[in-house]
């Protein structure tokens, strides 16, 4: 299988950057103080803003505390990367991206998404969007719409890669083709679904565009 595009739009936890192991230190932590489920809670952490997730999980709960407990979170996971290490395939897919129209679009800030890429080892895109550009958090398609117009392309021309449920419907509803990364993209219908970046290999086209081939 294959699919074409002009741009791809990165998602960077769980697409680039194996970060659950901090993930879920810092949300099992929040869980217990909060007397929920950190089984449940982790099923619905990845792809949005911290504060989003508080949101969901306890709507009654005053925005301002959630918003402290995102800034709490956010300085710890920024100094906390024992354990983020790249997806597997994440370098060589990062070099064959290098001269090619390519995005980050996370909910992570700046500074954490600075500190994971540099744990992975991996080269921090030119263009990128981050939770401080945006107004609303994924499943909200604003940072994904913001990254193509950014890069100067349609949306029917670019290709999201993401891992979560949340990035996926922000893909989908921005009006974009859809590169499940990793086993939680697998049960909400991708375009098309892979392991991981090993098998997913990016060819240029003469014509300024890119053919994605993915393998088995």
């Amino acid at each position: 299988m294959s699919l074409t595009a002009r741009a791809l739009l990165l998602d960077m936890d769980g697409t680039l950057v194996n970060s659950d192991a901090v993930v879920e230190r810092y949300w099992r932590i929040w869980a217990a103080e909060q007397g929920l489920d950190p089984e449940q809670v982790l099923k619905v952490v990845h792809g949005r803003q911290g504060h989003a997730t508080m949101a969901a999980l306890l709507p009654d709960r005053p925005v301002e505390r959630n918003l402290a407990d995102n800034r709490w979170m956010l300085e710890r996971e920024t100094t906390d990367l024992d354990g983020v290490v790249p997806v597997p395939g994440a370098p060589a897919f990062m070099a064959a991206l290098a001269t090619l129209p390519h995005a980050l679009v996370t909910s992570a800030d700046e500074a954490l998404a600075r500190a994971r890429m540099g744990a992975a080892g991996l080269p921090m895109p030119e263009v990128r969007v981050t939770a401080e550009r945006v107004g609303a958090s994924k499943p909200d398609p604003e940072g994904f719409l913001k990254g193509a117009a950014e890069l100067g392309f349609a949306p029917a021309d670019c290709v999201v890669f993401e891992d979560s449920e949340a990035g996926i419907a922000a893909g989908r509803a921005a009006g974009m083709r859809i590169v499940g990364i990793g086993p939680r993209a697998g049960a909400h219908a991708p375009d098309a679904h892979v392991r991981d970046l090993e098998q997913v290999r990016i060819e240029a086209l003469p014509d300024g565009t890119m053919r994605l081939h993915f393998s088995d």
